[in-house]
């Protein structure tokens, strides 16, 4: 029978079997506390599940539980509830958090940085102590500016309106206020019953089960994933001609923080992977629902059916690469990875360019992720003109970017803005996500399919120290609200592309604006 291992978490001292097990597993699975979220485990690179050690902040998926034996755990639950509360109107006000996975291990770093700051609130000391962690939603700058305004007065919000918002921009279902930002969204596993069976990939189509996450892993062999410094060429060659623009996009990863995850009780139906977010539309399509129907079915008691970081990267799909040339007159060719409905997303930009499918392997590809095919063909459309122009997404919004000073500039127009700081903190999200695609994300995926960098650090997601800053101008409009940060996505790519001096191949690497 294993050793006890004792400590405090929260205040309260607590005894655990000292089984090998890591801090997280401890918190979260048999404590049932859910801010302490798993983004990344065993990898310790995306900061979801930071707690404080001794007053420390510390990444908990990677410390074993036996190394904090006689010491004191706080969790964001432990936090001062004035403190907490402050915190989470501090994220709310500035639109610092949009799903709120990331935040909780965020708000415990920054919360941490501020015992020790004595008074300094600079932007790059936040920065600086963000290193650690991830978030795709806000594009950073949201989160520096609640660290900046952290106890100041919270402003008057009409919380249906930006809740209509919050949905208009990602697609789905989507929560809004203080609580969000605490990691109180209603994520799939944080509502899963005690006692549920724990399924995981076993990396040859079926599903190894155990009692825990960690039997589970265990049960299916699950090998860490690495990162590789191998370099392969680009996906796809260019069509052959003469061109006046060449763009070519490498593999990239949607990067979503809460990786696929659901639960079914018998006869039930299953826990939506969408329960605070979208992710940027790689979930909508996620098979996990209906697997976890199944299993529970199959063992009669609930189960939770969990993807990993590797399995989100390996299984779930991904904008298809592309190549295109196009002439003067704006006439040319998309050659794409082939998907369904990317015919069709291209032509919603224009009927000029010829859309050529090929066969590749490597991981699915979908145009449900964030403005596949129309995005691409609107940036290199883009490049014909002189000067930047408002681009406009399908659904009717548009934006407009330029680089200036070191400063990203956006204009946009999407209708009634509902609540201005939600459409902001979209917006500068949309921008992060485009300056990264275009300056620093790839996969590197080998001619037989198989993708190599599966760690949080390998997709090459620019960090808080590296985005420049992001001014926007909400443009007043008349008529009904309309999704417009897909049209930041797109026009933010088209002016770092442009400001770059359109190099054909994206990454481009870092760039001085």
């Amino acid at each position: 029978m294993a050793a006890a291992l004792e400590f405090t978490v929260d205040g309260r001292r607590i005894q655990v079997p000292d089984d090998g097990a890591s801090l997280m597993e401890v918190l979260r699975d048999r404590l049932g506390i859910r801010s302490v979220k798993d983004g990344c485990s065993p990898q310790g690179q995306c900061g979801c599940c930071t707690v404080w050690v001794d007053g420390k902040p510390r990444v908990s998926c990677v410390t074993p539980a036996r190394r904090v034996a006689g010491r004191a755990i706080t969790t964001l639950a432990g936090l001062p509830s004035d403190t907490r509360t402050s915190w989470g109107e501090a994220f709310c006000a500035a639109g610092a958090s949009q799903c709120g996975f990331c935040t909780p291990g965020i708000i415990m770093r920054l919360a941490g940085l501020d015992a020790r700051s004595d008074g300094d609130r600079s932007r790059s000391a936040a920065a600086t102590a963000l290193a650690a962690h991830l978030c795709r939603c806000t594009g950073w700058q949201t989160i520096l500016e609640a660290w900046e305004h952290f106890g100041a007065a919270a402003p008057e919000r009409d919380w249906d309106a930006a809740i209509r918002r919050a949905e208009l921009e990602g697609g789905v279902a989507q929560a809004v206020g203080p609580d969000v930002a605490l990691g109180e969204g209603g994520f799939a596993d944080d509502t899963a019953p005690e006692g549920a069976l724990v399924a995981l990939s076993d990396g040859r189509g079926g599903w190894a089960l155990g009692e825990t996450v960690a039997e589970a892993r265990t049960a299916a062999g699950k090998v860490q994933g690495r990162r590789t410094p191998t370099e392969l060429p680009m996906p796809l060659e260019f069509p052959e001609g003469d061109w006046a623009v060449r763009l070519r996009t490498s593999w990239v990863e949607p990067a979503y923080l809460e990786t696929d995850a659901s639960w079914c009780a018998p006869g039930g139906e299953p826990a939506n992977p969408l329960a605070n977010g979208g992710a940027f539309g790689a979930k909508l399509a996620s098979p996990l629902p209906e697997i976890a129907r199944r299993l529970a079915d199959e063992h009669g008691r609930p189960v939770r059916v969990l993807w990993s970081r590797e399995d989100t990267v390996r299984y779930g799909p991904k904008r298809p690469p592309v190549a295109i040339g196009i002439n003067a007159d704006g006439r040319g060719v998309v050659r794409v990875a082939r998907t369904p409905g990317v015919v069709d997303a291209v032509a919603s930009v224009t009927p000029d360019l010829v859309v050529d499918e090929v066969d590749i392997a490597g991981p699915p590809t979908s145009v449900a992720v964030r403005g596949a095919g129309w995005v691409e063909a609107a940036v290199a459309l883009s490049a014909l003109d002189d000067e930047a122009q408002p681009i406009a997404s399908p659904a009717g919004g548009s934006a407009r970017a330029e680089w200036r000073q070191g400063s990203l500039r956006i204009q946009v127009r999407g209708g009634d803005p509902l609540d201005e700081i939600v459409l902001r903190s979209y917006c500068i999200g949309a921008a992060h996500m485009a300056y990264s695609w275009v300056t620093s994300e790839a996969l590197t995926v080998d001619t037989d399919g198989e993708v190599h960098d599966l760690t949080i650090r390998s997709f090459g997601v620019v960090p808080a120290s590296r985005m420049p800053p992001v001014e926007v101008e909400i443009e007043p409009a008349d008529g009904p609200p309309i999704a417009c940060s897909d049209a930041v996505f797109a026009a933010v790519a088209a002016a770092t592309w442009r400001a770059a001096g359109h190099p054909p191949d994206w990454p481009i690497g870092p760039m001085n604006a």
